[in-house]
């Protein structure tokens, strides 16, 4: 007997020198799962006897299966493994469909020869879980207030998930003031899977009105992380802050339709204000705008807006309202006299500096039209363009400068006989011409400033005087010029030169027949004395011939005559 007992106890210590060290195998959930019998130290056709086993939490230990060399494998009925288990050629236990109830340490005993060996294994399913849901999520929270935002869960999985919440992708830490954290892991109890709920509390602040919040899901058995889908919350604070503007288009005009709005920084915003118009209060209800119809420039000024429950709370802004006037300005149709002084006249009342464009015929001018002395061409038509801001009068005046007509210019050209007259004139209105010979070709210029120009051609037979006469409703004026016609045997090189001396030639001459008429009117008068004297003498009886010295002087005058 004590010969059996060493034994036995010699037996057991030499299992327990034996046996490997406890490996780790990580399956994952539902799928198989392969269990090592041992480290490949033990070819399997040197394997007498294989065995697995484990030891239940109470200590009890169950066979799962037996192999011997000869024999087939010979599995226990275990309800927990009913129709799951397998064993390889290498003597590795599979595992197919793979529990959470599967974690436990797993023995391979095998006996090769004389030996035992066993190969503990800690079998471990990983299950990662399920993509995070949101619930209880808020929609409205107030300012400053610690309140429940949402809570993340992250279902079924093993071992149970992490759970991290983010503000704008930036983890969020537990202060108990602004961000507190509660999270809730369970197991179910049918699948052994856990299930960690995170739920967010947090005092908002008005920065994070569009602030975007997370949660994000972390697991070992995870690639990467799994990430919420970003939410945002509306935040509802009181107004601090109200302001007053002009939302109409500048420049504000007379006679514009100006609105005004009011708007204050709580959340939600007041629907109703209380508009300060000239000392005046109107309240609008449900709206925060208020319009001003046909300003004038009394309407200038500055205007308030407030809170209705909190008067205190007060926006103001100023209004201009832009306007201009013109006075006391020439219009209509003006008539001077040429060399008459003239200038415009305009008054301008305006809200600022205004711009003043004074243009003749379309034309810019450089100022005010001024004139000491009017020429003709000062007529035409003078507009004035007066603006200041969006505002722009206009006004205008047609001045006619008139003056009596005259020939400034009396001019001929030609040969053979033909002349061609013109005839320069100024005046206003516009002249007509008269000339005192009949001619073809009568043609004139455009009416320029005052001027004008008439063309006569006419036919000279002789030494002709020919008058040019201008006129208008203010006078007339003449003007002459002589012409004459040459043999038509002159070259007409001699021609054109006794043409360009036709005019002092016709004074010389006109000189020469002056002095031979006046030396026959004086002849004349001697002759009719010397007769008047002779008949005297007759009268008292002295000869008919008279004296020898009358004689003479009577024969000299008689031999001057042509």
């Amino acid at each position: 007997m004590h010969l059996i007992a060493f034994s036995a106890w010699v037996l057991i210590m030499s299992l327990l020198d034996q046996v490997s060290g406890l490996s780790t195998i990580v399956g994952k959930y539902g799928e198989t799962v392969e269990v090592p019998c041992n480290k490949g130290d033990i070819k399997p056709e040197d394997i007498m006897i294989a065995k697995w086993k484990y030891t239940k939490v109470d200590g009890t230990i169950i066979d799962i299966l037996t192999k011997s060399k000869s024999q087939n494998a010979s599995f226990n009925k275990i309800v927990e493994y009913e129709g799951r288990l397998s064993l390889t050629k290498d003597l590795s236990l599979q595992i197919s469909q793979a529990k959470i109830a599967d974690q436990k340490t797993l023995t391979c005993m095998v006996v090769a020869g004389t030996d035992i060996f066993e190969y503990p294994v800690q079998l471990i399913i990983q299950k990662a879980p399920s993509p995070p849901t949101i619930t209880n999520q808020s929609k409205v929270i107030e300012l400053g207030q610690l309140t429940t935002l949402a809570e993340c869960s992250a279902k079924d999985a093993n071992p149970s998930a992490n759970i991290t919440w983010l503000k704008d992708n930036v983890p969020l830490v537990v202060d108990g003031k602004v961000v507190n954290i509660t999270l809730t892991v369970q197991t179910d109890k049918d699948t052994g899977l856990s299930n960690t709920s995170s739920k967010l509390e947090y005092a908002a602040t008005k920065a994070d009105m569009n602030a975007k919040f997370t949660c994000s899901v972390h697991h070992k058995s995870l690639a990467s992380d799994l990430v919420s889908a970003p939410m945002t919350f509306i935040i509802h604070y009181p107004s601090e802050k109200v302001s007053l503007q002009v939302v109409s288009v500048d420049p504000i005009k007379e006679g514009d339709n100006v609105t005004l709005k009011c708007a204050a920084d709580g959340n939600p915003p007041p629907t109703s204000y209380n508009f300060h118009i000239k000392e005046k209060k109107v309240t609008t209800e449900n709206s925060d705008t208020y319009t001003l119809t046909g300003v004038t420039r009394a309407d200038s000024g500055e205007y308030k807006c407030s809170l209705v429950d909190n008067e205190g709370k007060t926006g103001s802004t100023s209004l201009t309202v832009m306007y201009l006037d013109i006075a006391n300005i020439t219009r209509g149709k003006i008539t001077k006299n040429l060399s008459e002084s003239f200038e415009a006249m305009l008054m301008v009342n305006a809200s600022e500096n205004a711009q003043v464009l004074w243009t003749k015929d379309n034309i810019r001018l450089n100022g005010k039209p001024k004139f000491d002395k009017l020429k003709y061409s000062d007529s035409g038509v003078y507009e004035c363009v007066v603006s200041v801001g969006g505002l722009v009068k206009k006004a205008s005046f047609v001045m006619s400068v008139q003056g009596a007509p005259v020939i400034t210019m009396l001019t001929k050209r030609g040969s053979n006989g033909h002349k061609i007259l013109s005839c320069k004139a100024e005046g206003s209105p516009k002249p007509t011409v008269q000339w005192s010979i009949n001619g073809t070709n009568a043609t004139e210029s455009s009416f320029v400033d005052g001027t004008v120009v008439y063309n006569l051609t006419v036919t000279a037979a002789g030494n002709l005087t020919i008058n040019c006469t201008v006129s208008n409703g203010l006078g007339y004026y003449t003007k002459s010029i002589d012409i004459s016609t040459l043999l038509d045997e002159t070259t007409m090189g001699e021609r054109e030169m006794l043409e360009d001396s036709e005019d002092q030639t016709q004074v010389v001459v006109g000189i020469i027949i002056g002095v031979i008429l006046v030396a026959l009117a004086i002849g004349l008068a001697y002759w009719i004395y010397m007769k008047r004297t002779r008949e005297g003498t007759w009268r008292i009886g002295e000869k008919e011939n008279g004296t020898q010295e009358e004689s003479k002087k009577l024969e000299e005058i008689q031999s001057q005559k042509p």
